[in-house]
């Protein structure tokens, strides 16, 4: 298991967890998890495009449109979600558990111009199981804040082949990436950064 190198507020960063060749392998596996089910790009509750583009792998995909930020078993689009990637649940397995694999892999896409504001992850029903987090490609800025909105918050870059593991007090922490860092990364073909969130959702 990979030594834990840096904590912020109770998130734990394992920085450079994964390889180049480790890396490569990950991005051709979210590629198949792509051509299954194609990026889209949600609306808010309020009617704003979200700046990012995802999909998911597993049997729930993450959503959002009119009705809400929720869990869903089909894509957007009507097909059922593509299998969690080996590569990724053996990341989950090494730096959370072997005894309760995540229901959901979230794939984020941020182009060089996207960014995610602060926000909670707590569409899930158990909090007891971490979100851990894959970054890949261009750095991102990583924003830590507090269980509530507001206050003093702290900033890290995030590099392509990091893992973050937030779970315990962290796991309701606000947080989000303020602005990613284009040409830091020749991983993708592309300037862009893909972030993997990995969730136990029922």
């Amino acid at each position: 298991m990979t030594e834990e190198t840096l904590e912020i507020r109770g998130f734990r960063i394992f920085k450079g967890y994964l390889d180049t060749a480790e890396q490569a392998a990950l991005v051709e596996a979210i590629r198949g998890v792509v051509r299954a089910a194609p990026l889209f790009s949600p609306m808010t509750p309020y009617g704003k495009p979200m700046r990012v583009r995802m999909t998911s792998a597993g049997r729930y995909g993450w959503v959002s449109d009119r009705r809400g930020y929720r869990y869903e078993e089909r894509h957007p689009e009507g097909m059922a979600w593509p299998p969690i990637p080996g590569e990724v649940l053996a990341v989950w397995g090494d730096l959370v558990s072997h005894a309760r694999m995540p229901d959901c892999c979230l794939v984020n896409f941020y182009d060089a111009d996207a960014r995610m504001g602060m926000h909670q992850d707590r569409d899930e029903a158990d909090f007891s199981w971490p979100v851990l987090s894959v970054s890949l490609g261009d750095e991102g800025l990583f924003r830590i804040g507090n269980a509530t909105r507001g206050g003093k918050t702290e900033s890290h870059w995030l590099q392509s082949g990091d893992v973050v593991v937030m779970g315990g007090d962290a796991r309701l922490t606000y947080h989000g990436i303020d602005r990613i860092k284009p040409g830091t990364s020749m991983l993708l073909d592309a300037p862009g950064r893909i972030n993997l969130t990995c969730r136990v959702v029922d």
